[in-house]
C-alpha cells in the first residue's frame, strides 16, 4: 500500500484503512483537496460489506448493525467481520456454520462469541459442541475403578438429561453428588468390584465418620445412585432403603462489629458498595441483584422493585446508586443493556452479569452476601419482633424461611431475657 498523497510505501503492518504516511500528508491532502473543490474520498469499508458472496455480505451488514445497536467499538466490528469472512467466504449460501468450526477457523484477534452472535441472528449457526459437563462426566468417571465407572457414568447422565419420571438436575447438583460418592466408591473398590456387592453394613460404615451437611449430602447422593441402579436392574437390593437424613438446625448470630468493619474496608468501589447496600438494607439475594434493571429504579420517589417486590428505597442504596450509575454512564455510554450491574462483556449485549462477577468482587475478597442478608433479616426480627408474617411481607420471604428467622430471633431474645434475669 502507498500513501495517497506522496505515493511512498506505507510501513509494514499498517492498518488496512490507512491511507497516508503521517498527519502531515493527511493535512496537506485535505488542504489541496479543499482548495481544488474536490469532495473527500469515501471512508474505508471492510471488504466483506461488498463481497460477492450474499451470505457474507448479509452477515457483515448484520455485524455492522449489531455494532451500532450494542455500542461495539469499530475495532470489534472489524474483527467480527474478519471472523465472518474466514467461515463464510468460500461457503455456499444458506449452508449453516458449525460452532466448533467458528472456534477453530476464525483469526485469533476475532471474538468467536460475537461471530456466533451474528450467525445466530441470521440462523446460520449450528451448535455441535458438546457440553463441558459431559466432558467432565467422561473424564471423572474414567478415573473410577472399572467395576463402578460405567454405572456411575450412566447415573450422572440421567441426572443431567432426566428421564420419563425425573427432571434434569442442575450442574451444581452433579458436582456435589459425585464429590460425595467418589471417595466412598474408591474406598469400597478395595474389597468390592460392583455396586451389587455393596451391603447396608458398607454404607453404614462409610457414613459413620461424616457429620452435618457432609453426611446429609452423602446420604442424598447414595440414595440417588442406588435408586437408579435398582431401577435399571444393576443391583439386587437397595442398601440405602429406609436410610434417612437428619435435620440440621441452622444457627445464625448477628454480625459482629469486626465483621461489619471488614466489609466496609473491602467494599470500596461503587459497584461493591451498591451490592453490599442492597443486601444489607433490602436483604436482596445475589440473583435478584444481578437481574436488577434500570426500570426497577425510581430514584425521585425513593422506590425500588427487587425480584418483583416493590418497596421503599433505603437511604444507603439511595446514596450508592448515583455513584455507580455515574461510573456506568461514563464507562459504557452507548450500552443497550438495561441491567444496573454490567461489565465490559455484558455491556455489549443485554444479559445480566454472571454469578462469577459477584464472587470475584466480593466472595473472593471475604464478603459473604448471604451472611449480610441473613443479618439484615435477623436484625428486623429482633427489632420489630419475631413475627413471621412481618418478615415475609417486608423481605418477600417464603413462610418457611420467615418462620425459621422468627424462631432464631425468638431464641436469641429468650437467651437475652435469661441472662438479664441471672444478673439480677
Amino acid at each position: 500500500m502507498n500513501c495517497v498523497h506522496c505515493g511512498k510505501p506505507l510501513p509494514e503492518g499498517s492498518r488496512r484503512d490507512r491511507a497516508y504516511c503521517d498527519h502531515k500528508c493527511r493535512g496537506l491532502a485535505s488542504y489541496y483537496r479543499r482548495k481544488a473543490g474536490v469532495p473527500p474520498p469515501p471512508h474505508w469499508q471492510h471488504p466483506a460489506l461488498t463481497s460477492g458472496n450474499p451470505a457474507l455480505r448479509s452477515a457483515a451488514a448484520r455485524a455492522k448493525q449489531l455494532g451500532e445497536a450494542n455500542g461495539w467499538s469499530p475495532s470489534l466490528v472489524r474483527c467480527a467481520m474478519d471472523g465472518l469472512t474466514a467461515v463464510l467466504e468460500n461457503r455456499s449460501s444458506g449452508k449453516p456454520v458449525k460452532l466448533t468450526e467458528v472456534r477453530t477457523r476464525i483469526p485469533r484477534h476475532a471474538s468467536s462469541h460475537r461471530v456466533a452472535e451474528v450467525l445466530t441472528g441470521l440462523e446460520l449457526l449450528e451448535d455441535d459442541s458438546a457440553l463441558a459437563i459431559r466432558s467432565w462426566i467422561e473424564d471423572r468417571t474414567a478415573e473410577l475403578p472399572a467395576g463402578f465407572a460405567g454405572d456411575v457414568r450412566a447415573w450422572l447422565l440421567v441426572l443431567l438429561d432426566g428421564d420419563s419420571r425425573a427432571k434434569p438436575r442442575s450442574h451444581t447438583c452433579l458436582y456435589v453428588y459425585f464429590g460425595c460418592v467418589r471417595p466412598l466408591l474408591e474406598n469400597w473398590a478395595t474389597a468390592r468390584g460392583h455396586l451389587r456387592e455393596i451391603t447396608r453394613a458398607d454404607v453404614t460404615a462409610a457414613l459413620s465418620p461424616l457429620r452435618g451437611w457432609q453426611r446429609r449430602n452423602a446420604i442424598a447422593a447414595l440414595r440417588s445412585l442406588f435408586r437408579f441402579a435398582k431401577k435399571r436392574g444393576l443391583i439386587f437390593a437397595n442398601p440405602t432403603t429406609r436410610l434417612k437424613t437428619e435435620d440440621i438446625q441452622r444457627s445464625l448470630l448477628p454480625m459482629t462489629d469486626a465483621e461489619v468493619l471488614a466489609v466496609q474496608r473491602i467494599a470500596v468501589t461503587p459497584a461493591q458498595r451498591l451490592i453490599v447496600a442492597l443486601a444489607a438494607v433490602h436483604a436482596a439475594r445475589a440473583t435478584a441483584i444481578r437481574r436488577l434493571t434500570l426500570d426497577d429504579l425510581d430514584l425521585p420517589n425513593h422506590r425500588i422493585t427487587i425480584a418483583g417486590h416493590a418497596q421503599r428505597l433505603g437511604e444507603l442504596p439511595h446514596l450508592t446508586l448515583p455513584a455507580w450509575l455515574a461510573q456506568r454512564r461514563v464507562t459504557w455510554p452507548k450500552t443497550p443493556n438495561r441491567h444496573v450491574l454490567i461489565n465490559a462483556k455484558t455491556a455489549l449485549g443485554t444479559g445480566p452479569v454472571s454469578a462469577a462477577y459477584l464472587q470475584r468482587h466480593l466472595l473472593h475478597q471475604g464478603v459473604y452476601l448471604e451472611r449480610i442478608r441473613g443479618d439484615r433479616v435477623l436484625h428486623e426480627a429482633l427489632t420489630v419482633g419475631a413475627d413471621p408474617l412481618h418478615l415475609a411481607l417486608v423481605f418477600n420471604l417464603s413462610h418457611t424461611a420467615a418462620s425459621r428467622y422468627a424462631a432464631i430471633a425468638q431464641n436469641l431474645l429468650d437467651d437475652q431475657i435469661e441472662q438479664t434475669a441471672e444478673r439480677k
